[in-house]
């Protein structure tokens, strides 16, 4: 019988492997109120420390949080994006991206004039017709 208890308790037992690449924890609005108002109203010794050990969070992080809730800054409750702040688009870069593709369009048509007009002139070297110059019209 004491077996069966042992092997139930391997199979309790959490995992100690460490991941990977740790992942940054993010806490609501609504959660950093939440917790606030439970460590203010803890009165007795010792009360703070077990619900900061409950949730896994650091004092620092009550401090913090204090003073964003004094400050009135509900913004600095929601998490803030870390890295690089991204660069305001340029009003004109759509502009001039659809430019960009007009006239390579454009250019593409132009090639395929180009080589149809090549290949006239070719043919009618071949079969010895003579081909009209816009010069030429007006001269008759």
């Amino acid at each position: 019988m004491e077996r069966t208890e042992t092997t139930e308790k391997k199979l309790t037992t959490p995992s100690t492997e460490v991941p990977e690449k740790p992942v940054r924890r993010r806490f609501t609005a609504q959660y950093k109120l939440r917790i606030l108002a439970q460590a203010d109203g803890c009165t007795e010794m010792g009360q703070v420390g077990e619900l900061l050990r409950r949730e896994g969070l650091y004092s620092s992080l009550l401090s913090t949080w204090r003073k964003q809730r004094d400050e009135g800054v509900l913004a600095g409750l929601t998490p803030k994006r870390r890295g690089r702040k991204a660069k305001p688009k340029n009003p004109l870069a759509e502009k001039m991206a659809r430019l960009k593709r007009e006239n390579e369009r454009l250019k593409t048509k132009l090639r395929q004039a180009e080589l149809v007009i090549d290949v006239q002139k070719k043919v009618s070297e071949m079969l010895d017709i003579p081909l009209k110059h816009p010069d030429d019209e007006g001269t008759n």
